[in-house]
């Protein structure tokens, strides 16, 4: 229940000093990475075997109902579609 869906504040404390060592030179913080639950991951599967490509609409559906960013939705597919293309 603790998953997050989301990105954390980029203005949370203590984390400059992670971001300068794991490559951020110029202060720049990298977002958390999202966690998906295993219901969105369920979700955007069933979507991936039907469609492998998303077009706006679709996008924005599916980001409203599984309560996630469109960005996080193209992202998500992008990586699922690197990811078919290595099994291949």
């Amino acid at each position: 229940a603790d998953e997050s869906s989301g990105y954390e504040s980029e203005s949370a404390g203590g984390e400059r000093a992670g971001a300068a060592a794991a490559g951020g030179s110029r202060g720049r913080q990298r977002r958390a990475r999202t966690a998906f639950t295993s219901e969105q991951v369920c979700r955007l599967e069933k979507t991936f075997q039907r469609h492998k490509y998303l077009g706006a609409a679709e996008r924005r559906k599916l980001a409203a109902a599984l309560q996630l960013s469109e960005i996080q939705i193209k992202t998500w597919f992008q990586n699922r579609r690197m990811k078919l293309k290595r099994q291949i």
